[in-house]
């Protein structure tokens, strides 16, 4: 198994994860032509996607979600409480996600979906097991969860929110409402929650630590960095910071 990121932030975020023959995205925040040209960058058909992916309907990771799905015919998976939005228009092939129930299947690929608290309608994350490996997508949630930290601890690759850096959100130039809510208990992982979240599982377990949905305005991979490697200078050589303009390389699991 192996996952890219096809790009992270507020202007659009996609992934790209591959098992087998069986390629997944989880989420579409950019036009149809922009994901064409982001897949490109990784040899990737649109055609061979397998299936859709949905967190929650903030148009960062659903604006492209109905076009693409349409254009090339692509299953689409998300919660209730995402469809209820009606931001995707007629999709051609949809299937309800229960993210408290049990895990499905998309060929040879586990799909464990799981609840996070972020400000939207029914929002989930997503574990993915393939050949006794597993990898986690999480972001976009403003608090670590009992659950939340039961599913990430069975990880060994780990896409993770470090969305703000307190002392520059504070700083920075947004409205105090706006800064509530981005620190709030349904907003985003600040770069020191994510940290203590590193500092609870078994972060030596960890192939990849691929940090993402880094803040253009309140953050930079130098605080990312300088925060998680203070508690856990081991992870140096693991740690990646994914940004929103460029797509990453595969991370192999």
């Amino acid at each position: 198994m192996r996952f890219a990121s096809l790009g992270s932030g507020s202007k659009g975020n996609a992934t790209l994860i591959e098992a087998g023959d069986i390629r997944v995205l989880v989420d579409c925040g950019f036009a149809a032509k922009e994901l064409e040209r982001r897949l490109a960058e990784l040899a990737v058909d649109p055609s061979s996607l397998n299936a859709i992916l949905v967190t929650h309907e903030h148009g960062d990771h659903l604006r492209g979600v109905g076009p693409v799905a349409r254009r090339y015919q692509i299953p689409v998976w998300m919660t209730a409480g995402t469809l209820k939005t009606d931001r995707c228009g007629q999709l051609p092939e949809l299937n309800l996600i229960n993210s408290h129930a049990d895990d499905f299947s998309i060929g040879a690929l586990r799909v464990i979906p799981f609840p996070v608290p972020h400000d939207a309608r029914e929002p989930c994350q997503f574990s993915f097991v393939h050949d006794e490996k597993c990898f986690t997508l999480l972001t976009d949630l403003g608090q670590v969860t009992p659950h939340v930290l039961h599913e990430v601890k069975r990880c060994d690759a780990l896409l993770l929110e470090c969305n703000h850096d307190l002392e520059m959100l504070a700083n920075g130039p947004y409205p105090p409402s706006v800064q509530a809510r981005v620190s709030g208990a349904f907003g985003h992982l600040s770069n020191c929650q994510a940290t203590e979240l590193l500092l609870q599982i078994e972060s030596e377990r960890l192939s990849h630590l691929v940090v993402a949905h880094l803040s253009q305005q309140n953050n930079t991979p130098e605080r990312v960095r300088e925060t998680i490697l203070e508690s856990l200078p081991e992870l140096e050589s693991r740690l990646t910071v994914v940004q929103q303009e460029g797509v990453s390389r595969w991370f192999e699991c």
